[in-house]
């Protein structure tokens, strides 16, 4: 490569970065000081509180950096293993059949979003920021909050010409955020790697606009099979770690909502046989094949459709291997409770 086209590469690197850095300008006013709730400045090579006493460094990239050196446990244990799987975590995600079953899933989590604008929105342990990709051009201003520098610098890219998009690094149990901010937060398969879920819980509370939506789309386990299968699963595979892989049980779960504050107005299951076999390429090798399956997209849609039929009826509604939920932080003031699909 001649020096021409370095200099091209490093032009175009460091008008990403001064464009990462107008956007998080301008949504300082949603972030915080996660030690001590205090507003934040760009000085440098750094977010700063006003008089200096903490400062979070950005990335080379433009990325603050809240959790570098202050993370739970937990935390540390995700970031060094998402830091480490980050590109073949991506790359399962790219499959055919991954992409299929992904799309019924969020059209589940869709129906419970419902239409309109959303205003704004953080989507927390957001990895590459799933959720910002499926409901983004719906928010005035997003912000995707996760752990792992690798997965959210891997996502910088997509949002390099969305203007309303901003990523940062931070601990979900020590949100960088400002109070009752957001009108809608959400995590897709975040939740399950949390052990500590009243802070987490009472994190997106905290942030969260009375009247706010708190969305949620995660691997559950009410069904006993499933429950023994990722016990054993989560042991074997290299890809997962064991210790911070604890999906949802809605014994668990609604109550440690209800306990923060939140209205449960939907926990609904989604997923069964179909979800096993086609989601699943970063623990079950031969699902890797599917790929290669003529007509697999089309054979994903009818698995997918056969997994909501089976799970209709009264007796299968508990065996759904994910689940679909929205939690509400009432609005004293205004009282209302809107009925959701598969209120609680």
């Amino acid at each position: 490569m001649d020096g021409a086209a370095l200099l091209d590469i490093g032009d175009r690197a460091a008008a990403e970065t001064k464009g990462q850095l107008r956007k998080l300008e301008a949504a300082l006013d949603l972030l915080r000081c996660p030690a001590t709730g205090q507003p934040l400045l760009i000085e440098q090579d750094a977010l700063v509180t006003p008089a200096r006493e903490h400062a979070y460094r950005l990335s080379a990239a433009g990325l603050p950096l809240f959790a570098e050196h202050a993370a739970s446990s937990d935390a540390e244990r995700q970031r060094a293993h998402y830091d480490r799987i980050a590109a073949n975590y991506i790359a399962h995600l790219q499959y055919p059949h991954t992409i299929e079953y992904a799309a019924s899933l969020d059209s589940a989590l869709l129906r419970v979003v419902g239409p309109g604008d959303l205003g704004t929105i953080a989507e927390i342990c957001c990895g590459r920021g799933e959720a910002l990709q499926l409901v983004g051009n719906r928010a005035e201003r997003a912000i995707g909050v996760d752990i792992s520098q690798n997965m959210l610098e891997a996502g910088l890219a997509d949002y390099e010409a969305a203007p309303n998009i901003v990523l940062v690094q931070g601990d979900a149990t020590r949100l960088p955020l400002a109070d009752a901010v957001f009108d809608s937060v959400f995590i897709l398969g975040g939740i399950h790697h949390v052990n500590y879920r009243c802070a987490l819980f009472s994190e997106i509370f905290r942030v969260l606009k009375p009247g706010g939506r708190f969305f949620f789309r995660e691997p559950c386990s009410d069904f006993v099979l499933w429950r023994a299968l990722r016990a054993i699963i989560y042991r074997l595979s290299s890809e997962l770690d064991h210790t911070t892989e604890r999906p949802l049980l809605e014994a668990e779960t609604v109550p440690v909502l209800q306990s923060v504050g939140f209205e449960v107005r939907n926990y609904r299951r989604h997923g069964f046989l179909g979800f096993c076999l086609l989601m699943n390429s970063d623990v079950l090798i031969f699902n890797r094949a599917f790929r290669f399956l003529p007509g697999i997209r089309r054979l994903t849609r009818l698995a997918a459709a056969f997994d909501e039929w089976v799970l209709h009826w009264p007796l299968m509604q508990r065996a759904g291997l994910q689940v679909v939920g929205c939690a509400v932080k009432p609005d004293v003031q205004r009282g209302d409770q809107s009925p959701t699909e598969g209120a609680v």
